[in-house]
């Protein structure tokens, strides 16, 4: 298993825990009616205090940092800027500024960008950060995007396979010797071009963000984890029961991301939300214990929804969520204090 895997899996089985970006309650319902008296548009972040909540997410324990890759701002069809900043840009100022968290995309929308950039902007990130990096990949699901780029919307899912070959081929090709060679591409090693730098474990982990309009047995052959939607805990087990038996010769991660609305009261009870929970603490440690146990390496908490603080939510969660779900990262982080 790659060094990055490795610091977002548990050797003991159990499921560790991080943040999807940007750090921001823009979903709650006090700061909706305040975005709306202002005239500020719906679903799109503020990014103050985006690197002051980086760094306390790295020193708190979280075992990884997930930004996600909106190209184009919809606020018609979509109204969602994601996180704002461009990818690759923002990934490396987190690695410049963090030191243990896991760095994850959930999910750059690989048929619309060029293979060869991503895979050097990617190898950039995985060196700056010191191996901590893992690509998230997604097919994209925004057909208004694709006409602006040049790429045809109905065949993304040979596109995506295509740009998944080129990847490996890039990062695996040494600097000397033969060359790229991309017949994927119609290109042949005549020439010595190689992608640099490359990646610090020899290649970088690929996770697949739902399913790329790939079958299952693909996504299982050619990436090292699943990064699939929240389901209910009956639709969860099948999944993970399905990833299980694919992978059962290689066992890879499976990875979720969920919506999280905190609630002040530890004991509040857990409701469903859409795409996660609305709970207290101690619902909300019931539940992960039961995703736990159903087979889920990771969750990625999106803190949006929240109405409190966010420095409140993370120093909640620090303190009594996390020590039930320890990552490696926050075993480093005590060795290191």
């Amino acid at each position: 298993m790659s060094t990055a895997l490795s610091r977002l899996t548990h050797p003991g089985g159990h499921l560790t825990l991080g943040l999807e970006l940007p750090l921001d309650n823009d979903w709650g319902q006090s700061r909706l009616a305040a975005d709306r008296k202002a005239g500020r548009p719906f679903g799109v972040p503020s990014l103050d205090a985006h690197a002051q909540l980086a760094r306390l997410a790295d020193r708190s324990g979280f075992a990884a940092l997930w930004v996600r890759d909106v190209p184009l701002y919809d606020p018609v069809n979509f109204g969602d800027a994601g996180s704002v900043f461009e990818t690759f840009t923002h990934l490396g100022h987190l690695a410049a500024i963090t030191e243990r968290a896991v760095l994850g995309t959930a999910a750059v929308v690989l048929p619309l960008r060029r293979p060869l950039l991503v895979a050097k902007a990617a190898a950039t990130v995985d060196v700056l950060s010191g191996g901590r990096f893992i690509l998230g990949l997604a097919s994209g699901d925004r057909p208004v995007e694709y006409p602006l780029f040049g790429v045809e919307f109905t065949t993304r899912a040979e596109t995506f396979r295509t740009g998944v070959e080129v990847l490996r081929t890039a990062w695996a090709t040494p600097p000397t010797g033969q060359g790229l060679d991309l017949p994927q591409l119609g290109l042949t090693p005549d020439r010595q071009l190689d992608v640099l730098p490359k990646p610090t474990d020899g290649t970088i982990p690929i996770a697949v963000a739902g399913n790329a309009q790939q079958s299952p047995e693909w996504i299982a052959e050619h990436v090292d984890a699943s990064l699939n939607y929240p389901r209910d805990l009956g639709a969860l087990r099948l999944k993970t029961e399905q990833w299980r038996r694919l992978t059962a010769d290689r066992p890879k991660p499976y990875l979720t991301p969920m919506m999280l609305d905190l609630l002040p009261d530890p004991a509040a009870p857990a409701t469903t939300i859409r795409l996660g929970l609305r709970t207290g603490r101690e619902g909300l440690v019931e539940h992960l214990e039961k995703m736990s146990a159903l087979g889920v390496a990771h969750v990625a908490f999106n803190l949006r929804p929240n109405d409190r603080p966010v420095e409140d939510v993370l120093a909640e969660l620090a303190d009594h969520v996390l020590p039930h779900f320890p990552s490696p990262v926050a075993a480093e982080g005590l060795a290191a204090g």
